[in-house]
């Protein structure tokens, strides 16, 4: 579904990325682990066409995306829900979800799509009326996932998905992640707290200093020098 090879992505005059490669295929959750700065967003960001690569290729479902304008990735079927969430706080919970059926109208129905926005996260079905800034951290995630669902993607991009949230409301994202998973969508998620990673992913890959330096399957006996990465992520 998607592939990444090589991919080089400089930010101003630094090279951020150096030459990654991963892959995602549908139904597969992979975690993209690594410290503050070590390029995991600026990984999404380039998937989703704010970063223009200067080397590599980004594949997905068989088409060459990088470089490509961000609207029209979004509208090939790829969601993104950012760290910060960005929840239209002077819009409701309802409209939040339902932007993105405007976006790209083709497809399932605008109801089908935010039907399964509010199956996937139930509780935001007693939020539709409230105002996007009357919402708990925990809460404007939900949002942000459920919105990046409503767009209909084959592909979602999850940054720091549980980032700074109670652990009280993490089972909830954590269980609608493997939801969305069931259905066949492939899911590109970013990690800083190796911790956070669902037992239930697919793959590993430990990001340092803009280079790929270990691929696996979490639970994997991991080898020092990554440990020294991913035990001591906060």
């Amino acid at each position: 579904m998607l592939a990444i090879g090589q991919l080089a992505v400089d930010i101003q005059t630094s090279r951020i990325l150096r030459g990654i490669s991963l892959d995602v295929a549908a139904g597969e959750l992979v975690c993209l682990v690594g410290r503050n700065g070590a390029g995991k967003t600026t990984t999404l960001r380039s998937v989703m066409g704010f970063h223009r690569p200067v080397a590599g290729d980004i594949v997905f479902r068989g088409e060459r995306i990088a470089g490509m304008a961000t609207h029209r990735i979004a509208q090939m079927g790829i969601g993104y829900s950012p760290e910060e969430s960005q929840v239209f706080g002077d819009l409701s919970v309802a409209d939040n979800i339902e932007l993105p059926t405007w976006t790209r109208p083709d497809g399932r129905s605008a109801k089908a799509r935010i039907d399964l926005a509010y199956e996937i996260f139930p509780k935001l079905r007693q939020y539709a009326a409230r105002g996007g800034n009357q919402l708990s951290g925990g809460e404007r995630k939900m949002v942000s996932i459920a919105r990046a669902l409503t767009l209909d993607p084959q592909l979602l991009l999850l940054d720091e998905p549980f980032e700074g949230l109670s652990p009280t409301i993490i089972p909830s994202i954590s269980e609608g992640i493997a939801s969305i998973r069931r259905l066949g969508h492939g899911v590109l998620m970013a990690e800083s707290n190796v911790h956070h990673i669902p037992d239930y992913a697919d793959a590993l890959y430990v990001l340092e200093r803009g280079e790929i330096i270990y691929h696996g399957k979490p639970g994997d006996t991991y080898p020092r020098e990554v440990m020294k990465i991913i035990g001591g992520s906060a």
